[in-house]
């Protein structure tokens, strides 16, 4: 089997003036990705995705991959990462290198998944799981006012009893945040919260303090990714469990993370980290040295699918049977239309629960009318 077509296709939304969605950071009103498509001489189709704009991925793939690829067999998939390093020389690390082979990556193992019949959670190596827990990405800070407990409560109306919200603004405003979600989500429920790097170490570790008896699962991105000085920091000052990895790129930068045990929990973005092979390896990166993995995910509908497949495979170590971990996934609960227009049967997390795909590879189709409303080329 060769691939003989593959195509980037370039997508992006834009929220009304008035309606963008911050974190501490800042306000964003533009939701823009890449997925790629490639065909095989078997009539497979497979879908994958690059994080990052249109025209860096089109660019990246035409000048360092679509030669290569063009009659590549999809089963040496595991390949491309290794390659990715070596050739081309120095910068194939970088994020837009990597996010094209999280796509190229994906993409193959859509088509292996339906060449050979199955799952991709069941092709890595992962027993059948038909759910996962999705957490509710949520509570972001918006530039029209509204109670700051509508989110939540919308969320846990949905059924959502895991929730990530935004602060980073200041010790007493993240405070005020964290209590409202807790007051709203309930003691039993699992709440995360997202710094988004925007503090310093001595600021970060200031802030974690004051919220630590609300019962925080974790604290992602505390300080920039860059501030690997500030992580070492941060875990000889605060006993709050602590997660990053949307930021990382490929088993290398993960590894740091994971030797030095900076972070709790690690986070791949499947469609910036290296793809599902990529990911693959961090996770057994982490399970060697006792570390959480759960994936990022503020992505299409492919990049979601590809999370949820790769979740799906993870084995239960390193959480034993007397102390029970939930298998979960991010489900970023902002309007996209990305995520839900250009599928046909959209993913629906409502209730806490959501479906793991049991068709072969990805297991979505894509809406190809839906599609070609949010093409920017």
């Amino acid at each position: 089997m060769e691939i003989t077509t593959a195509e980037v296709i370039p997508l992006s939304h834009r929220l009304p003036d008035g309606h963008g969605l911050g974190d501490a950071r800042g306000f964003g009103h533009d939701r823009s990705t890449s997925l790629l498509r490639i065909e095989t001489d078997a009539g497979h189709v497979g879908w994958g995705e690059a994080f990052i704009p249109g025209d860096i991925s089109k660019a990246t793939f035409e000048s360092l991959f679509a030669d290569s690829v063009i009659g590549m067999d999809p089963f040496e998939v595991e390949s491309l990462a290794e390659r990715s390093y070596t050739d081309p020389y120095h910068f194939g690390g970088s994020v837009f290198v990597q996010s094209v082979v999280s796509a190229l990556d994906i993409a193959c193992w859509d088509v292996i998944g339906k060449e050979v019949g199955r799952p991709i959670h069941q092709l890595l190596g992962g027993r059948t799981r038909e759910t996962l827990v999705p957490y509710a990405s949520t509570m972001y800070f918006t530039e029209t006012d509204r109670p700051i407990a509508d989110p939540i409560e919308r969320a846990v109306d949905a059924g959502f009893d895991a929730v990530k919200i935004k602060i980073g603004t200041g010790v007493e405003a993240d405070r005020r945040r964290v209590r409202t979600a807790r007051e709203v989500l309930g003691d039993e429920g699992r709440l995360m919260v997202d710094m988004n790097g925007n503090y310093r170490p001595d600021q970060a570790a200031k802030s974690i303090r004051n919220i630590a008896d609300y019962d925080i699962a974790w604290v992602e991105e505390p300080v920039p990714p860059e501030n690997i000085a500030g992580y070492r920091e941060l875990r000889a000052r605060t006993d709050v469990p602590l997660a990053a990895g949307e930021a990382f790129y490929g088993r290398f930068e993960f590894k740091r993370l994971i030797d030095h045990r900076l972070v709790d929990v690690v986070q791949p973005n499947l469609a910036r980290c290296g793809g599902l092979s990529e990911a693959r390896t961090i996770a057994k990166l982490a399970s060697t040295e006792n570390v959480g993995v759960c994936p990022h995910v503020w992505n299409s509908g492919v990049g979601l699918a590809a999370a949820i497949q790769f979740a799906a495979s993870l084995p239960d170590y390193p959480h034993t049977r007397n102390v029970p971990e939930p298998t979960m996934v991010e489900f970023d609960r902002s309007e996209n239309p990305l995520r839900d227009e250009i599928l046909d049967t959209p993913f629906d997390p409502t209730g806490g629960s959501l479906a793991v795909p049991q068709r072969p590879g990805l297991g979505i189709d894509i809406d190809e009318a839906a599609l070609d409303r949010y093409r920017t080329d």
